[in-house]
């Protein structure tokens, strides 16, 4: 197979790293399209697929949809893979088949030259559908993210957690959508329980503040940026994903892949990957008491949180692995050959 994968920034290009050298480590030959990304660019090159670099500008950059063009002629592509609203803007038409993939409940507006759409979840699949696009050509491309079964847990001491306690862990991005505040006030009914929360963002000082108002500063703690993610849920009891909005919580498969237990808000792109009471628990979003209520559930279970940890890595093994993704991929793909 013959693919163009096209990115013009945004928030997967993680994903977007690990799909194309996933392909073509496995013998597809991929062509990748990018804009401006020193990190990404290098990332590519290092894994044998230096990048073509375009600027992706406004309507008048006629320079990126020229290049892509000619990449698209020169390679023979047979598919031409947009990963977001704004890469698709810039595909030309041609002998290829122009493909735009979604990773969040957004219109169609920029996908006018595809004939096919992706979603990267069930659910996304099933919006696009009922925007009205044919079923027959929506596809399901799902994200591709590390497996952290073997890494080793952090040292606990050196996240100020007693080796003993309980703990909770949050990952992402300090924003308001994440839903921390409501980890934080779940923490503070909980007093046996230690928490800590990896990630920077806008909403760093209001958290610490909200810390300190509870007087949680001792058991509760902002960890900050940090690239050690398999070694942080291999080391915390129950990973928390208290989002008030996401599409699909990458996070959620990570600790699927470690093997650690899940607790979720029902927001709609948790529903539908965290079954609730089989591989995590969900509860409301914005509930401090339900989340604090079904931490202190699996704390209490042990027969519960072991459960829950097996049958969330039994389903990361079928169906979120690199390997699962990749025969996902591979056979949505297929289809559009001639």
């Amino acid at each position: 197979m013959r693919l163009a994968q096209i990115i013009a920034g945004g928030g997967a290009s993680g994903f977007y790293e690990r799909m194309a050298l996933l392909l073509a480590h496995n013998g597809h030959q991929v062509f990748p399209i990018i804009s401006p990304d020193p990190g990404l660019e290098l990332r590519l090159r290092t894994g044998a697929l230096p990048p073509m670099v375009l600027e992706f500008g406004g309507m008048l950059d006629f320079a990126t949809l020229k290049g892509i063009r000619e990449v698209l002629q020169a390679r023979k592509a047979q598919i031409a893979l947009a990963w977001s609203g704004r890469a698709a803007s810039f595909l030309p038409r041609g002998p290829w088949v122009n493909v735009g993939r979604l990773d969040g409940y957004y219109g169609r507006n920029e996908f006018g030259h595809c004939a096919y759409l992706a979603g990267s979840t069930p659910g996304i699949v099933s919006h696009i559908v009922q925007s009205g696009f044919a079923p027959a050509k929506v596809l399901y491309l799902p994200d591709c993210v590390e497996d952290y079964i073997r890494d080793d847990p952090a040292r606990r001491e050196t996240l100020g957690v007693p080796e003993d306690a309980p703990l909770l862990l949050g990952l992402g991005p300090l924003e308001r959508s994440r839903g921390f505040d409501t980890l934080i006030r779940a923490a503070a009914r909980l007093p046996e329980v230690y928490c800590v929360i990896a990630g920077e963002g806008p909403e760093r000082v209001a958290l610490s503040r909200l810390i300190a108002q509870l007087g949680l500063e001792k058991r509760v703690r902002l960890l900050g940026a940090r690239r050690d993610t398999g070694a942080l849920l291999k080391a915390a009891d129950v990973f928390v994903c208290p989002a008030r909005q996401r599409p699909l919580g990458t996070a959620v498969l990570e600790a699927f892949s470690a093997q650690t237990p899940v607790l979720a808000t029902d927001v709609e792109g948790e529903h539908g990957v965290v079954r609730d009471g089989d591989d995590g628990l969900l509860v409301p979003v914005d509930d401090a008491e339900a989340l604090a209520a079904a931490a202190r559930r699996i704390f209490s279970d042990t027969r519960l949180r072991v459960k829950l940890a097996l049958v969330a890595r039994q389903r990361f093994a079928g169906e979120f692995s690199p390997q699962a993704v990749l025969g996902i991929w591979l056979e949505n793909l297929q289809k559009l050959l001639p």
